[in-house]
């Protein structure tokens, strides 16, 4: 593990073999609550839309999921690759959109 705390363990997670990018530490935890909210949403109208046969649904939900997955540093640029400040402003910025 490196000095900032960012090593491997910290980056990702394993789950049944497979690797996950684990959510950026650096972030606010009231910041993480409402994005992982906006998440759990998204996943659940992507849940309802399939069932419906929704395609114009499924693709506003599925959208929701990959913004809410770009706030937590899961998804785009490495969160460990990024200024602190950087992270937080894309964390914010999903919220906003999200919102």
């Amino acid at each position: 593990m490196s000095e900032n705390g960012d090593g491997d363990d910290d980056r990702w997670l394993i789950v049944k073999g497979r690797r996950w990018r684990r959510t950026d530490p650096a972030l606010e935890p009231r910041v993480v609550e409402e994005l992982k909210s906006h998440l759990g949403a998204a996943r659940n109208a992507v849940r309802q839309a399939k069932k419906r046969g929704d395609e114009n649904d499924l693709a506003e939900a599925r959208r929701k999921v990959n913004i809410a997955k770009h706030g937590l540093g899961e998804r785009g640029e490495y969160w460990w690759d990024m200024a602190v400040e950087d992270r937080e402003r894309r964390a914010e910025e999903s919220l906003q959109e999200l919102r």
